[in-house]
């Protein structure tokens, strides 16, 4: 679990193919300092178990279908990635909970030189941003300016700019999107009830305590 707070800039120091995937290795000091095999380490959003930390760097093992579906398949050497390590009981939640499961690729749509970014997303996230709600892109946490149904756009302060990667985004680029997990919690909570009240008409479905005649 994490909370979309960018911890440092890492740079990727190689990318080796292996079998069902790739081993990434990543020039990490800071959050080295205290990791170990199996810990959880986001990188641009994206959860991933650490391998190895030799000398300042660590190494995880990313399987096909993650390569797929994020922007981690196209990384290489040089390469900057916003890293967090996970979030520890007792921490401040500066962001809002983030699993580093990443739902979809958006593509960055249109840039301003004040911050405010636009991307685009599958229809299909649409239903889970709200204005003033939270969403993350390439691991970081953000709150949605503007919301749309294939696109939505955000504010990023000069911190975020600078400690991450995304002041380095133009349009046309990929970014991984996650979107709120209490969204699709709800989601999947309600649905049995919401298709009944489409089905029989909300009158007819809601159950007042008083009884029917």
């Amino acid at each position: 679990m994490f909370t979309g707070i960018v911890e440092e800039l890492g740079e990727v120091a190689a990318v080796d193919p292996v079998s069902g995937g790739a081993r990434l290795s990543v020039i990490a000091p800071t959050v080295t300092a205290d990791a170990s095999h199996g810990d959880s380490i986001a990188v641009d959003g994206v959860c991933l178990t650490v391998a190895g930390t030799p000398e300042g760097r660590f190494t995880v093992d990313v399987v096909d279908e993650t390569l797929r579906r994020s922007t981690l398949g196209a990384l290489k050497a040089g390469d900057r990635v916003n890293l967090e390590r996970a979030m520890a009981l007792g921490d401040r939640l500066g962001g809002h909970i983030v699993q580093g499961h990443v739902d979809a690729t958006g593509i960055v749509s249109g840039a301003e030189a004040d911050g405010l970014i636009r991307i685009s997303i599958p229809e299909r996230l649409s239903r889970y941003l709200v204005e003033k709600g939270s969403i993350t892109v390439d691991g970081v946490s953000l709150t949605v300016v503007e919301a749309g149904e294939q696109e939505f756009s955000v504010a990023l302060i000069p911190t975020t700019l600078e400690e991450t990667t995304l002041g380095r985004r133009a349009q046309g680029d990929r970014v991984n999107i996650e979107v709120d997990a209490l969204a699709k919690h709800v989601e999947r909570l309600l649905g049995p009830q919401l298709d009944q009240l489409t089905r029989t008409g909300v009158s007819g479905a809601v159950d007042n305590g008083e009884g029917r005649e």
